[in-house]
This record gives structure tokens, C-alpha cells and sequence, in this order.
């Protein structure tokens, strides 16, 4: 099949690539780098001649809500209106566990909005709502980090290898849309401190760690709010499997 992926030069764009492509499969790279751009939509047309599938890893800001609603409700317009005049046949979104529990979070917001706008668009789709990836914890303390200390919430997640999430869509990409996929994570709960605090040993790295609800991340995330519902599908790669390969 030919597959488009937008967000391709990302960790979670560029793993799905490699993995479509593994299974013998043609890859269309979408991203502002490589001359597509999806907030004008120039270029899309063009990278969409002859896609069957398109799949979406995009990012985007996530300082202010208003901003980061604007900003996937600009890209999944154009994407979806660049996948219906080139009649692909199935758009897959990848979402996150549990946005539909928290307000507040600026980032959830504007997936969720992208979900609205998959959800009620013309193109056939499925979205993929998948946990927290192996690599969370250290990405949260980088954005606090000052002078060797770092705030982070002790949020219970169960986080899942990056490399599981792109099979996953790589798999659903060549199928059949599914409407809402089942939520995929990790084979195991864990604690973001204690994941940030473990990943930074095997970094070498040393960052005292000051565990708080008041940044980013509030209380509207305790308890379960993160974790998968039932039913979840369960990717294979444990976190202590992912952190060996760190070291």
C-alpha cells in the first residue's frame, strides 16, 4: 500500500515509517521540513496523489488552549480535506488515553478537538488512543529543569515503548477503518516520579526530583484518570525492557 504519515520526522511519525516500510510497505513523509506544510496545506495535494491510508502523528504546541485548538483544528482540516479530493480510504488519528477525563490541559484539548473533527469528517477513520510512552517522565522534568532540580507529578501511568505504539498503527493503517480502537498501553503500571527518577540514573544524570501537583499536570490526573479502560490492548515492551536499552 502507499501511506502517508504526517508528523513523519517525529519519534512516533519516523518509527511508523520505518515500520510500514519494513513490511514492504510505501511511505509518504509529510512534515513542514520536507516541504509539506499542514497549517497552509500547501504541498498536500501533491504528497496525497495515490495514498490509500494516511496516518496522523502530528504534535503541536501546548502553552495555551486556545492556541493548540487552533492549531489541530487548522492541520486536521487541511489534512482531512486533502484525503477526501484524493478519495483516500482511511484516516487514522493517533490520540491519547483518557483527554476526555481532564480539562484544563492544553495539549488534551486540542486532541480532542482533532478527534471531533475525524470523528464528523467524511474521510473513513480510526483513532488510536494509546498511553503515555517510555520516555514521558525525562521529557516532563526537561520542561522544569533548573539548576539540578525538577518539579513533576506523581501521575500513575502505564506507559508504552514508542516502537509498539508505530506497530500498532502500522497495523490498523493497512486495515479496515475501526471507528474508536481499543485504548493501547504498556504491559504495566508505573509512577512518573519513580520512571523519571530510574530513566535519569540510566541517563547518569543527576536531578533532584520535587514531586508536586501544582505545575502542568493538577489533581484532575490522579488516581486512575491516565490509565487504559477495559478492554485495553496490552503492547509487549515493559518499561524495564525500554530502560535497559538506555543505559
Amino acid at each position: 500500500m502507499r501511506i502517508a504519515i504526517a508528523g513523519a520526522t517525529g519519534n512516533i511519525g519516523a518509527l511508523t515509517v520505518a515500520a510500514l516500510e519494513r513490511d514492504g510497505h510505501e511511505t509518504v513523509r509529510i512534515s513542514r521540513s520536507l516541504g509539506v506544510d499542514l497549517t497552509t496545506g500547501d504541498g498536500l495535494d501533491d504528497a496525497l496523489a495515490g495514498v490509500e491510508a494516511v496516518v496522523d502523528a502530528t504534535n503541536g504546541p501546548a502553552v495555551d488552549p486556545a492556541e493548540t485548538v487552533a492549531y489541530f483544528g487548522t492541520t486536521t482540516r487541511n489534512l482531512l480535506a486533502a484525503g477526501k479530493r484524493a478519495a483516500v480510504r482511511h484516516h487514522v488519528l493517533l490520540s491519547i488515553v483518557g483527554i476526555d477525563r481532564v480539562e484544563g490541559n492544553a495539549h488534551y484539548a486540542g486532541k480532542r478537538e482533532q478527534e471531533r473533527l475525524v470523528a464528523e469528517g467524511t474521510v473513513p477513520w480510526t483513532i488510536v488512543p494509546a498511553t503515555q510512552f517510555h520516555d514521558f517522565a525525562e521529557m516532563v522534568t526537561s520542561w522544569t529543569e533548573q539548576d539540578g532540580v525538577a518539579t513533576i507529578a506523581p501521575l500513575l501511568v502505564r506507559p508504552i515503548a514508542p516502537a509498539d505504539v508505530a506497530d500498532v498503527l502500522a497495523e490498523v493503517a493497512i486495515g479496515q477503518p475501526r471507528g474508536r480502537y481499543a485504548d493501547v498501553a504498556g504491559p504495566d503500571p508505573q509512577d512518573l516520579v519513580d520512571m523519571a527518577r530510574r530513566t535519569l540514573a540510566a541517563r547518569g544524570r543527576s536531578v533532584r526530583l520535587v514531586p508536586t501537583w501544582s505545575g502542568m499536570f493538577g489533581p484532575a490526573m490522579a488516581g486512575d484518570a491516565m490509565l487504559p479502560g477495559e478492554g485495553a490492548r496490552i503492547a509487549p515492551t515493559t518499561f524495564d525492557q525500554w530502560l535497559a536499552e538506555q543505559k
